[in-house]
């Protein structure tokens, strides 16, 4: 029933059971929330989590909103929360405006001491994986694992059954030497040069001297500049008065912007593998963010009864495929968005949209647009042009396949 792993950071050797109910392959943020669901609401099934990395969580900063999530959720989650603000700003050629309702973030080197303290040793870190099935996982060392079920969450992966657009960011948290003056989050500054894309600054206050500043675009296809972003980030800085002085973290990524698939090919190819997070498509299709569908996944399998494979792939299955239905208007909207009109105008539609009012807004969000939401949102004087609009709202499959291939 046990075995010994060997840890190929420290050289040491780690008892670990080789059977277990459930193991998770990837310590990201969605596994993280089931393997902390679970061990909240079924202490006593064998959960096993496995991350490559030195430490779960990685190198990131993950936002939602207030709105987001129910009363409910946001107590179980309370403990992983590193920060809260009354509210955010957004900036535009237009107009700045700040908009109520809570904005909370989680620092993945929280999330990671989190789970470490209340996983224990059902934390695994440095353990990397060769191949993985639905109920065997086998290490990089030749050692196999067995469960009832092992759910993949190493992340998002490009498919071609799927049409997306990037949203990529680099951000960088600095000391300043004198206070920032920020007393919320400014998540959209789009008064920067727009370049190639729909281009913004989004800045987190951390602390009276500590801000994550960080340099995002919407753009075609899933590159980035780093050193440029760098160099923007300084430069936008400078802009404001702040006065950089020691670099305390730098974090990047490329999140999937959805808009448009064949879900269900999607799906038969993963070969009945239940999969979590972006890895299972499940992010919001606009924004990115995947807290909101984490947590609710999270809850669904800790009050799943039976979970083995067999029972818990369609569950995951049907969670999703219900998301991509309730998402069409997302993704409808990401056409016109990047399909219509010119990338570096991109921001008029953005513009616009946070000139509605403030619950459209929370929502949208929240992915829950009500029907007037989506009459109001697509109702007057488009941005951009009309004719294009129409057919990027229409799914021309040429102009996808041209999208995709570049």
């Amino acid at each position: 029933m046990f075995s010994e792993l060997n840890n190929p950071v420290s050289g040491e050797f780690t008892m670990v059971n080789r059977e277990w109910d459930l193991i998770l392959v990837g310590g990201g943020l969605a596994n993280g929330l089931i393997a902390w669901r679970l061990r909240q609401r079924r202490p006593d099934l064998r959960v096993l989590l496995l991350e490559a990395g030195e430490k779960a969580g990685g190198n990131h900063t993950w936002s939602f909103h207030q709105a987001d999530l129910t009363p409910e959720q946001h107590a179980w989650i309370a403990p992983l929360v590193s920060y809260r603000w009354p509210g955010y700003e957004v900036r535009f050629p237009a107009f700045t405006r700040t908009l109520s309702g809570g904005y909370l973030s989680i620092i993945s080197e929280h999330f990671a001491d989190a789970l470490a303290n209340t996983l224990g040793g059902s934390l695994l870190t440095s353990a990397e994986v060769a191949t993985l099935s639905p109920q065997t996982v086998t290490l990089v060392n030749g050692q196999i694992l067995t469960a009832g079920a092992v759910i993949d969450g190493r992340g998002y992966r490009p498919d071609v059954r799927l049409t997306t657009g990037a949203q990529a960011f680099l951000g960088q948290l600095w000391r300043l030497r004198q206070p920032h003056g920020l007393t919320q989050p400014i998540l959209m500054d789009a008064t920067v040069d727009q370049q190639q894309g729909y281009r913004f600054v989004y800045t987190l206050p951390f602390s009276p001297t500590e801000l994550l500043i960080e340099d995002t675009s919407y753009v075609d296809r899933a590159t980035f500049d780093n050193d440029r972003a760098r160099r923007q980030i300084r430069a936008y800085a400078g802009e404001q008065g702040w006065q950089l002085e020691t670099l305390l973290r730098e974090e990047e990524g490329i999140l999937p912007i959805m808009l448009a698939g064949e879900h269900r090919a999607f799906w038969a190819a993963q070969r009945r593998q239940p999969c979590s997070g972006l890895r299972a498509g499940l992010f919001h299709a606009t924004t990115g963010y995947s807290l909101p569908l984490a947590v609710r996944l999270a809850e669904a399998i800790a009050g799943q009864p039976d979970l083995r494979a067999a029972a818990l792939f369609p569950l995951i299955h049907g969670f999703a495929r219900q998301q991509w239905r309730e998402q069409r208007f997302f993704r409808l909207l990401n056409r016109m968005l990047f399909l219509a009109g010119q990338p570096e105008n991109r921001w008029r539609v953005m513009q616009r949209f946070y000139g509605l009012n403030d619950g459209l807004i929370a929502r949208f969000y929240a992915g829950q647009p009500t029907l007037a939401d989506r009459a109001r949102i697509l109702a007057g004087k488009p941005p951009v042009p009309p004719g294009e609009a129409i057919l990027a709202a229409l799914k021309q499959t040429s102009r996808l396949r041209a999208f995709k291939h570049g």
